[in-house]
């Protein structure tokens, strides 16, 4: 029996320079077999099944190119930070929680913006144990390099006044916020999630973004290894409603080169990127800057992995077919990251992969050009809470920060993300940053920078498809993958529909 056809009859924007507006498309066994109108298509076929969306906007399907899947999807169950305005709103909320919990229950939740909170020095565990004595308490700033405890957390974990900064951290004093790898310290403490509370946090994080109109994912490699483990064991039951393109962090490297992990294209799971840490953020002030640093007088930020690091464990990731993926924020990380990626563009060429940087937040001008044929992972909704602080502490480098128009003309391909659960996987919120440049104080930052609706739509389509190498995805046209997002107009409310 042949496989069914389905027709699919909406305004359609493919993305495809040769007809890159269609009325209706034809679907058979998942894929694009023809576009045009909707008379050509039922010539086409004649007995396929239609489905009537003629008042609906037809796109390419969304991606999210930088998300961390398992922990957005622990993240919806924890206490959420984002949005509070005041140390009490805090304080008010951790209460809450401790009130419904059992004494010794760990608490753990996140969001928070230090600015936001009106805080100018780091939050301390005194402040925690006013509200939560007897429950410990982490709770992740809104970037995830900074975390606060409260004493009964740190007393678990066995941090004290006497224990030294790791390598790449800081355990500040008075005691309360561990910055980069300080947080482990407290983190490991916390009890592990079973595999089936893994399965869960995988399901609810990968049910939530279908449910906003994505149809694919790249997750980072900031997780346990239960967490691609949870994914893989999902697309292996086909429970996974998700194509999602995953990270491994550097330290498993060696790991898959043992068991020989390669790419695997083709499963609606597989493993393409190697990732790497070049320096902290914004908001925990670990970015790693050039001179003169913020303007607060803060330091220059904390680098994490050394450049030389990035290129060694760089050059093994080619070689096993997988993209070297690296956090870059400040702009003394992104000229360092650029250095490296030099060494490494004729090795990635010659197997065929483009480079990564992530987040690429903050630039000098002289390195713009540099990211000529590298994927710029690129996440507009941070620029709304972060245009305040950027005008506050860097602005010597306001013009050339989220530099979307300028990265695109200088020939990067962008890939739109929204780093959940840092931010929410809300593509709106991504389409109006980049197009108005508003951030929450209510003034336009760089506005020359600013980007078209449909600039946007390729940014979180199209972008993220080539970042992963796949070129059936993030474009309408015979052979596609039949995977769109349904809009009752570009940038509004947003449905996927996977065939």
């Amino acid at each position: 029996m042949s496989e069914p056809l389905t027709i699919v009859h909406a305004r359609t924007l493919t993305l495809d320079d040769a007809r890159p507006e269609v009325q209706a498309v034809l679907i058979g066994a998942g894929r694009v077999l023809a576009t045009g109108s909707r008379e050509e298509m039922c010539d086409l076929a004649p007995r396929a099944a239609v489905q009537d969306h003629r008042d609906l906007l037809l796109t390419p399907g969304l991606a999210d190119a930088h998300i961390h899947l398992v922990s957005y999807g622990f993240s919806l169950s924890q206490l959420s930070l984002h949005g509070v305005q005041s140390l009490q709103e805090v304080l008010a909320r951790v209460a809450a929680r401790t009130a419904a919990l059992p004494a010794g229950s760990w608490i753990r939740g996140g969001g928070f913006l230090m600015a936001e909170l009106g805080l100018t020095e780091y939050p301390t565990a005194a402040m925690l144990d006013e509200v939560s004595p007897h429950h410990p308490v982490l709770l992740y700033s809104r970037d995830l390099h900074m975390a606060w405890a409260n004493s009964a957390a740190l007393r678990a974990a066995g941090v004290s006044d006497h224990t030294p900064d790791p390598e790449g951290g800081r355990v500040v004093q008075p005691l309360g916020t561990l910055l980069e790898t300080a947080i482990e310290l407290v983190a490991r403490a916390l009890p592990a999630p079973s595999e089936a509370e893994y399965l869960a946090a995988a399901k609810a994080g990968a049910d939530d973004l279908a449910a906003r109109g994505y149809v694919s994912a790249h997750t980072m490699g900031f997780e346990a290894a239960e967490a691609p483990r949870a994914l893989q064991t999902l697309a292996a039951r086909g429970e996974l409603p998700l194509r999602v393109w995953a990270c491994l962090p550097h330290e498993r490297l060696d790991q898959a080169r043992s068991l020989g992990l390669a790419m695997n294209p083709g499963g609606l799971f597989q493993w393409g990127g190697v990732k790497f840490f070049a320096d902290g953020a914004l908001g925990s002030r670990t970015a790693w800057l050039h001179a003169p640093g913020f303007a607060d007088g803060s330091g220059t930020g904390i680098p994490l992995d050394p450049p030389e690091l990035i290129r060694e464990r760089g050059l093994e990731a080619i070689a096993l077919g997988l993209t070297p993926v690296t956090h870059a924020i400040g702009d003394r990380a992104n000229t360092e990251v650029l250095n490296v990626y030099d060494d490494l563009r004729a090795s990635a060429q010659a197997r065929g992969i483009r480079l990564r940087i992530e987040h690429t937040q903050h630039l000098r001008t002289e390195d713009i050009a540099r990211f000529r044929g590298l994927t710029a992972s690129v996440q507009p909704i941070h620029l709304q809470a972060d245009a305040p602080m950027i005008r506050a502490l860097m602005p010597h480098l306001e013009a050339r920060s989220y530099a979307f128009r300028s990265l695109q003309e200088a020939g990067a391909i962008l890939a739109f993300g929204s780093d959940a659960p840092v931010a929410p996987p809300v593509p709106q919120a991504n389409f109006a940053a980049a197009i108005t440049r508003v951030g929450d104080d209510g003034q336009a930052l760089a506005p020359s920078e600013a980007m078209t609706e449909l600039e946007v739509l390729w940014a979180h389509t199209r972008g993220p498809a080539l970042a992963a190498g796949w070129d059936d995805e993030g474009i309408i046209r015979p052979g596609a993958r039949a995977a769109f997002t349904l809009w009752d107009r570009l940038g509004g409310q947003a449905q996927a529909l996977v065939l």
